[in-house]
């Protein structure tokens, strides 16, 4: 599990650099040239108001959603070191967050069935039980504290 969350850090971390690579330059371009790359017609109403969204993103924006990521990459590699290091709160830390995304991955596999939709609320559910059921062999106190 430590090296799933590590994982899943290191790739935001990566989009947070890619972000942070478009800054003064100019957007709309990038999104045409990605909607392009994965051979996308740039007339459908998805591609277009994905183009349309990516011109009005300013550098400002580009920071904020890039720190939002380097936030999020922290937060799961301090979940990985945790969970590598056989902490405890970072046992519990892996439920509440994974257990906080299911009802998003549900009500979305619901809306619309796809196999990404349904794999991602699988794997959400793998790490949710395995990790309950680590805390519930594992019912050892807290590193630290008394009892």
């Amino acid at each position: 599990m430590a090296i799933f969350e590590a994982a899943k850090g290191a790739v935001v971390l990566l989009a947070g650099f890619g972000v942070l690579s478009l800054l003064h330059r100019d957007i709309r371009v990038a999104a045409a040239a990605l909607v392009g790359r994965l051979h996308l017609n740039p007339t459908h109403r998805f591609e277009s108001s994905f183009i349309e969204a990516a011109s009005r993103v300013t550098d400002t924006g580009l920071w904020v959603i890039a720190s939002a990521g380097f936030l999020y990459a922290l937060f799961r590699f301090l979940e990985a070191y945790g969970l590598w290091s056989g902490r405890r709160w970072a046992e519990w830390l892996a439920v509440v967050s994974g257990g906080l995304y299911l009802p998003l991955e549900i009500y979305e596999l619901i809306q619309r069935y796809t196999w990404v939709r349904v794999s991602a609320v699988i794997v959400n559910l793998i790490v949710v039980f395995a990790m309950i059921a680590v805390l519930v062999k594992d019912k050892k106190p807290e590193s630290g504290t008394k009892g």
